[in-house]
């Protein structure tokens, strides 16, 4: 509810899906949340499974609030989108090390702790996250840098999927070694 109050404050567009294994858990504010955005024409809501490594790389995303889980964290550096970071739980917190810390690609609204159900985890305020926000997208220096390394990592991603490159080398190796060994077993 705080991530929508922000995003609904704010002047941005937004895509936000919401991922539950109970939907009914979100209709009391949702809904009036979702009414209100539609006809405003300035965010749209994804109930369930989103697209998102199409979604990240659309021309116009300027950021991405994540939970810092390994699959999104490389479709997000891969598509060149700094990341405002959330970690939940497990390697999530380690994750978002690297990309706060090492990688330079996104800011931390400051979870310390997680936990596998809503009840343990830590509550973040509105205005933090409105603050991440608008550190990540906005119009000053850190934004621009963090969008800067972003598209320069996203370069450096795509360069290594290239015929030539570090991961399609690594790929056409472990493909040539799994076929000697299956030849190996076949004689």
């Amino acid at each position: 509810m705080k991530i929508a109050i922000e995003l609904e404050e704010s002047d941005r567009h937004f895509i936000c899906v919401i991922k539950s294994s109970n939907q009914e858990d979100y209709t009391d504010w949702l809904d009036g949340f979702e009414e209100r955005m539609n006809k405003e024409r300035r965010g749209f809501i994804i109930r369930g499974w989103a697209p998102q490594i199409l979604i990240l790389n659309h021309p116009v995303v300027e950021g991405v609030l994540t939970h810092c889980g390994w699959n999104s964290t490389l479709e997000a550096i891969s598509a060149g989108v700094p990341l405002i970071t959330w970690p939940m739980n497990g390697d999530q917190f380690f994750n978002e090390k690297l990309i706060v810390e090492v990688l330079q690609l996104g800011v931390s609204v400051g979870a310390k702790e997680g936990g596998w159900y809503f009840e343990e985890r830590q509550l973040i305020e509105a205005e933090t996250i409105k603050s991440m926000i608008e550190r990540v997208v906005g119009e000053g220096f850190e934004g621009e840098a963090m969008r800067n390394r972003a598209k320069e990592l996203k370069e450096k991603a795509r360069a290594a999927m290239q015929e030539g490159g570090s991961s399609y080398a690594d790929i056409r190796n472990l493909i040539g070694e799994l076929m000697d060994r299956r030849n190996e077993l076949l004689i």
